[in-house]
């Protein structure tokens, strides 16, 4: 009878193991990524007509990071091909996320607080050297993107001026065709080692931030502990990614590191998921005089969709945001940086992202205007700055 018992327990214990790891992520996915319910959007004629001839293009989605399918449609969470293919999406960075700390705040967080990241891992049965890897994590997340567009002809890898030269000449004739690129969430992912760069490089990331939440080797958090600037490790860091024409990015960076690149660097820098401090005065969001030198140095900065950058999540919140960036740092210097599966709430998913243009158009946006910031100015400095 005692073995019985035991058997039973055993064969319960790994039923709801299998049970827990079937379902428990996919559970945790919607849960932290959801979109806020709502009726249809209803557009303008005019705003479909155009979206339908804008390129769209997204600098920060976390997707990788979830045990979704991205080749097939999701009723939850924000991102997959097929919504982005609805939502005319034409050129997407994926952004992988290596390290989060648990009590995640915009305040300050601890870079020594348990890490929710291993947990994931853990839960995803991602491969043992995830484990205790920040740069294998990032690698695992590049090779799902590449094996996602091994079995999607409608999706392509631009690692290079030629594939995106490519990219476009097809897109003329294939309109459901996305563009995917990779980038990190933070250089926490190099393990504190120089070379790694070059090796995320070889593997395909195409833009690089320097923080996430919380302090790292390179310097200082927006959301962390010491503010600082860029440490000698940063400063190194900063110059090989230069070298190897890699996009350098300064969201959730000290504004005493943003001010750091700025004097070193004559490559424009983007902010790939953000706010404006004088519109959404957040701690998420570094000061205006900061993003009006960025624009200066040619960068961009990519307005998010959720209420810690622009102080709301709907449609019409992003494009009073957007606004204000018009007045602040002129057309050629916004974007798109949606946060989109990155724990955020948001009002819409990728499929819905014509509701952004018909209400720039209800806002008196120019047809010029919305290209650029749609998507054009994305496309120029992918033009400019990947390697040839």
């Amino acid at each position: 009878m005692l073995k019985k018992v035991i058997v039973v327990a055993v064969l319960l214990s790994v039923l709801l193991a299998s049970l827990f790891f079937a379902y428990g992520p996919a559970k945790v996915d919607a849960s932290l990524n959801p979109v806020v319910e709502h009726a249809p959007y209803i557009v303008s004629e005019r705003a479909n007509a155009l979206h339908d001839t804008l390129l769209v293009g997204d600098w920060h989605a976390d997707s990788l990071l979830w045990n979704r399918d991205l080749n097939k449609r999701h009723d939850y969470s924000h991102v997959d091909i097929p919504r982005l293919q609805a939502g005319n999406v034409g050129l997407q960075m994926f952004t992988t996320v290596t390290k989060s700390p648990s009590g995640l705040n915009y305040d300050k967080n601890s870079a020594d607080a348990p890490d929710d990241i291993t947990k994931l891992a853990l839960a995803q049965r991602w491969p043992t050297s995830t484990w205790s890897s920040l740069t294998a994590r990032a690698l695992h997340q590049a090779e799902k993107l590449h094996r996602f567009a091994e079995r999607n002809n409608d999706l392509m890898i631009i690692k290079s001026k030629r594939d995106l030269a490519s990219f476009i000449d097809q897109r003329n004739t294939r309109p459901k065709l996305v563009g995917g690129l990779l980038g990190t969430e933070g250089s926490h992912a190099l393990d504190g080692e120089l070379s790694n760069v070059k090796t995320l490089f070889d593997a395909g990331f195409r833009m690089m931030s320097l923080q996430h939440f919380f302090d790292n080797k390179l310097g200082g958090s927006l959301h962390g502990v010491s503010q600082s600037g860029l440490t000698s490790f940063g400063r190194d860091v900063v110059k090989q990614i230069g070298e190897l024409s890699i996009i350098l990015d300064v969201s959730h960076s000290a504004e005493a590191v943003v001010a750091d690149v700025l004097a070193m660097v004559d490559t424009p820098l983007v902010v790939s998921h953000t706010g404006f401090k004088g519109h959404c005065d957040t701690a998420r969001n570094i000061a205006d005089s900061l993003m009006q030198k960025i624009a200066k140095n040619g960068g961009l900065i990519a307005v998010g969709y959720w209420d810690g950058a622009v102080c709301g999540s709907h449609p019409k919140d992003v494009v009073a945001a957007m606004k204000y960036g018009l007045e602040l740092v002129g057309e050629d210097h916004i974007s798109l940086g949606s946060d989109f599966d990155g724990s955020v709430t948001t009002s819409f998913d990728s499929s819905e992202l014509v509701a952004l243009t018909d209400e720039m158009l209800k806002a008196n946006f120019s047809d010029t205007q919305i290209r650029k910031i749609m998507g054009g100015n994305m496309l120029r400095i992918l033009q400019q700055q990947l390697p040839d």
